[in-house]
């Protein structure tokens, strides 16, 4: 389970952010997740309580945003959505694409109380 050490690594960039704006506590934390990022949500909630534990982020509301998944086949050019990385284009059936979002996973805001 990988979630933990995503976790893990949020919970060090809150840190860091922290000490530059030199407070203790942040209310709020809006991450930005893409369903192509290979996150499982359910695992991510799961683990978020033990991971925040007397952290900057153990009183912080976690808001994610997720993020679709879209590409450009690049046989026929058309722009489709994703639900799983190997999916085809819908037009063409081919499985040439460039994924143009749907794999983010960043940090987008923390807030203040």
């Amino acid at each position: 389970m990988h979630e933990m050490s995503i976790a893990l690594s949020i919970v060090k960039i809150a840190e860091e952010e922290a000490r530059k704006a030199k407070v203790t506590q942040f209310a709020a934390i809006d991450l930005e997740i893409g369903t192509l990022a290979g996150i499982e949500f359910d695992a991510l909630d799961f683990v978020w309580e033990a991971a925040v534990q007397k952290t900057v982020l153990e009183k912080a509301e976690k808001r994610i945003i997720k993020i679709p998944g879209k590409a450009n086949c690049s046989d026929c050019g058309q722009e489709f959505t994703l639900s799983f990385v190997y999916d085809n284009c819908p037009s063409c059936g081919s499985y040439l694409k460039h994924i143009v979002q749907g794999k983010e996973l960043r940090v987008k805001s923390l807030e203040l109380e």
